[in-house]
């Protein structure tokens, strides 16, 4: 006759021995980097072949809940949804919330979380549920748990590691962009006896939507511009490199600056189909009749100090990309006179805020190029951003910020 007592402590072993090697499976399975469905393969092996629980559902977390594995459900459960009141739940607990479908259908919930972060939540139940003895999903529940937070931990690693090989590429396709959007702003600006430049650009981002350049079109005229697209990042970065490669193709044809700022609007209406919009300041300076010729296209108004006078240079028409044909346009000219100054900006430069929630006004930028109107032009735009840097004290840029700065001599 069978001892009952050895039958009962075989079982156990077999059991055991059911729960060791589907460990060492999925561990194995995991050290191989088998992909996410193959694990939710052994997963779903283990707990309904093995372990004959009845029914689960494993919802994870991406950008949104969403089921990864079920079996057992009936085909009112094709489309399940998410229930919040999951949410609640800590820790291994049946089932009592009341609202929805799942807590009708399962008993048990297993929530796995990282520190407070809720990455999966597991919902186990039996086929028969008029069955009296102990359900499996309840019998082998510390295990389940086990198997579960190694396969979610394994299925969460995945993710990470997915995620930082894509910010990798990301950031490495920033810095080409970064590289090659430098590349077009001009690397020799005028240093005559007549006109003495400097340029400076902060991006917020690797790559930003500012732009600026100087164009030589004779011996005695250059242009020059200050523009702003709207928006950051890549996307203002590749319209600010049509706007560059727009500008140096019409000035081949034409140097009549209500001709150029009537075919860059046309452009990018064109192209960019009211998504987005650019503010521009664009000038052509004589250095023969020191004559200053310009359009302002819904730019800040750059600060010319000219004969001790401040004069804001706001003739010109409204943003560029808004409407076409523009509804108005202006030019203007002015005669410079030596020693004269001019600043040109971005509104990063005054949507900059300091801890009072203060933005800088053009009366200090223009009281700071009074104060250093008789030092070269690199040294304006140093001032101009030590200013602001003291301004802003420990609150962040928000914006792209270029600064272009010419002494007339």
């Amino acid at each position: 006759m069978r001892n009952p007592k050895l039958n009962i402590q075989s079982k156990s072993n077999t059991v055991k021995d059911i729960k060791l090697n589907s460990l060492l499976e999925m561990t194995k399975a995991i050290n191989n980097n088998v992909n996410t469905a193959q694990l939710l393969d052994i997963y779903q092996e283990i707990l309904e072949n093995r372990l004959k629980v009845g029914k689960l559902v494993l919802f994870s977390f991406t950008t949104e809940w969403t089921c990864i594995l079920k079996y057992g459900v009936d085909k009112d459960y094709n489309h399940l949804v998410f229930e919040p009141e999951l949410l609640d739940i800590q820790e291994i607990e049946t089932i009592s919330y009341s609202k929805g479908n799942l807590s009708q259908k399962f008993e048990i919930v297993i929530p796995v979380y990282h520190k407070q972060t809720p990455l999966a939540f597991v919902l186990l139940g039996d086929l028969d549920e008029k069955k009296i003895e102990m359900s499996s999903a309840i019998k082998h529940l510390p295990f389940i748990q086990t198997l579960t937070n190694v396969m979610i931990v394994a299925i969460e690693n995945k993710k990470l590691y997915k995620t930082s090989i894509q910010k990798a590429t990301i950031q490495k396709e920033l810095e080409l962009a970064q590289g090659m959007q430098k590349m077009l702003f001009p690397t020799n600006l005028p240093n005559i006896d007549e006109a003495e430049m400097n340029a400076l650009y902060l991006p917020h981002q690797q790559v930003g939507g500012d732009y600026y350049d100087v164009i030589w079109i004779n011996e005695v005229e250059f242009v020059f511009c200050l523009a702003d697209v709207s928006g950051k990042g890549l996307a203002a970065a590749l319209l600010m490199s049509n706007l560059q490669a727009a500008l140096r193709v019409l000035l081949k044809y034409t140097q009549n600056l209500t001709e150029i700022v009537i075919d860059i609007n046309q452009l990018i209406c064109d192209n960019a189909k009211s998504e987005k919009f650019i503010s521009l300041f664009i000038a052509k300076y004589n250095i023969g009749t020191h004559k200053l010729s310009y359009i302002n296209a819904g730019h800040n108004a750059p600060i010319l100090i000219n004969n001790n006078q401040s004069i804001f240079l706001d003739k010109g028409c409204t943003l560029l990309g808004i409407s076409n044909p523009l509804p108005a346009l202006e030019n203007d000219t002015l005669l410079i006179s030596p020693q004269s100054l001019l600043f040109a900006y971005t509104d990063g430069l005054t949507d900059t805020v300091n801890a009072n929630d203060e933005t800088l006004s053009e009366n200090e930028i223009k009281t700071i190029l009074i104060n250093n109107k008789n030092s070269n032009s690199e040294f304006i735009n140093k001032a101009m951003m030590h200013y602001l840097e003291e301004f802003k004290a420990e609150m962040p840029f928000i914006d792209d910020i270029a600064m272009l700065t010419c002494k007339f001599n």
